[in-house]
């Protein structure tokens, strides 16, 4: 079954900084969560640990999911 989740690290219109995810099967409606934390370095911390746990279950970034960095 082809799956997907998006990680994402935002700051908030209250000056503190959350961390957005989402999830699902490919092609419908999956689910969203959004984790609010006082400071970015707390925000950073739990994000990777997203991570970490994503790719032990097998999920890989891809091309597309990359962000365009201007210079």
């Amino acid at each position: 079954m082809a799956r997907y989740s998006t990680l994402a690290i935002e700051p908030t219109l209250f000056g503190e900084t959350a961390v957005l995810r989402s999830w699902g099967r490919i092609g419908w409606r999956g689910g969203e969560r959004t984790d609010v934390f006082g400071t970015e370095q707390e925000a950073m911390v739990h994000f990777l640990d997203l991570v970490r746990r994503k790719r032990r279950k097998g999920y890989r970034p891809t091309k597309a999911a990359m962000p365009l960095v201007m210079t």
